[in-house]
């Protein structure tokens, strides 16, 4: 009989066969696989949607207890006082962008502080429309010249941005201001924000809810009176923490109807059911 001969591999194989294992990953190697990454949902805009004023809560904060968050992560990043024009200048879109990933999700809404003055100690209105027209202005403080584009531009700027990292853009017309003409009609933005908002979501393929007609529609269901007193308290602009509940509520039906997107797989419950689990 032959001695026992003990088989080994030349160098070269070896080497080969820990590549292969190398490039099995982790499994192969006796680790657990890395689980895979969840999405984030950033919402960007003004004070309606992040707003921590005495007495104010914009929508951002309730909005976050209506998804599952062992699923997705929610980023409120909008920013008191912004415009459309301003969120963009000062860098804070930047921010957002270094950060979205394929996958990820946004919820836009300007509006409310793209009116007023070009070139005012706030410097923050827009153009009004969705065209390429411009205006150079220059700052009364500093006297810094600046391009300003229209409302529809920035909006465009937010959803073309989103789109190119992978991410899901979603347009909001603004939130309506507690103005009623007469008793039981609430002042909608149909022919001014609503409708760039939507035109501009349109052109850069974006998906659009039109949160201003659909809130507005809410409170007239509730009655004048239920909303003036419940739902806002300082000013018309700025809701009550019972106003941003509502308009979380009304925001998470209308996702879970937009078609084509997958956002409302993350939602914890129906909003006609009351109040997310806490």
């Amino acid at each position: 009989m032959f001695p026992a001969r003990r088989w080994r591999l030349p160098c070269q194989s070896k080497s080969l066969a820990c590549l292969l294992l190398l490039s099995l990953g982790p499994v192969a190697l006796g680790q657990p696989a890395s689980s895979p990454r969840s999405p984030t949902l950033y919402l960007i805009g003004d004070s309606t949607v992040n707003s921590h004023t005495r007495g104010q809560l914009g929508w951002g904060d309730p909005l976050v207890g209506f998804f599952d968050r062992a699923k997705i992560k929610v980023e409120n990043r909008a920013r008191g006082g912004r415009s459309s024009r301003t969120f963009y200048t000062e860098g804070l879109w930047d921010k957002v962008l270094a950060e979205l990933q394929p996958g990820d999700f946004v919820l836009i809404q300007f509006g409310h502080n793209d009116g007023g003055s070009l070139t005012g100690p706030r410097g923050r209105a827009s153009l009004k429309g969705n065209g390429e027209q411009t205006q150079t202005v220059s700052a009364e403080t500093t006297g810094k010249k600046e391009v300003v584009h229209t409302y529809g531009w920035y909006i465009r700027q937010y959803v073309a941005g989103a789109r190119k990292k992978g991410a899901t853009p979603i347009v909001l017309s603004p939130v309506p201001r507690n103005l009623w003409r007469g008793e039981k009609t609430v002042a909608r933005a149909a022919n001014d924000y609503a409708r760039w908002a939507a035109e501009a979501a349109r052109q850069e393929k974006g998906l659009f809810i039109d949160l201003n007609d659909r809130v507005a529609a809410r409170y007239e269901a509730d009655g004048q009176d239920k909303v003036k007193t419940q739902y806002f308290g300082q000013d018309h602009t700025h809701t009550t923490a019972a106003g941003a509940q509502v308009t979380a509520i009304v925001l998470c039906e209308a996702l879970r109807q937009l078609q084509g997107c997958t956002l409302s797989q993350y939602l914890l419950v129906r909003p006609d059911k009351g109040s997310p689990s806490k």
